[in-house]
């Protein structure tokens, strides 16, 4: 039986295992993201490195740039207390939380603006006589 804490992962097998494509793991590679061993002519993954992709897909999937998740990871490494890191990912997740909710503010007018205009043309159209949802 193999002791989870040393699996190595092919790109295929960390791909799949992390429901991406090889691509983009290479991407993230060439990236300088993560590094990969070599066992002979094939890359492997190591648990770690596989953790480090967990890192870097959650901070795509919340709108984190590359280098805000490559400066993070960097810190992972260099202190033990991770007292800076946290820091560092507190003070990025209040920024990106502010430019979500001022999306969001204006996406509420947007949609209040052509819900609006949806309004108003179904008013037309029934003034023509005409129904409005018939396109």
């Amino acid at each position: 039986m193999t002791n989870i804490d040393n699996r190595i992962y092919t790109v295929p097998e960390l791909a799949k295992d992390l429901g991406v494509t090889p691509r983009t793991i290479r991407f993230y590679e060439q990236k300088g993201l993560v590094s990969p061993q070599r066992a002979g002519s094939t890359r492997v993954y190591t648990r770690s490195d596989r953790a480090r992709m967990l890192i870097i897909l959650r901070g795509k999937r919340l709108g984190f740039s590359l280098s805000e998740i490559a400066d993070y990871l960097d810190l992972y490494g260099a202190d033990p207390t991770q007292a800076e890191q946290i820091r560092m990912l507190l003070g990025r997740v209040r920024k990106r939380m502010k430019e979500l909710t001022e999306q969001r503010q204006a996406l509420d007018v947007t949609l209040d603006e052509l819900r609006d205009i949806e309004q108003q043309s179904i008013d037309a159209l029934k003034e023509k006589g005409l129904d409005p949802d018939t396109e």
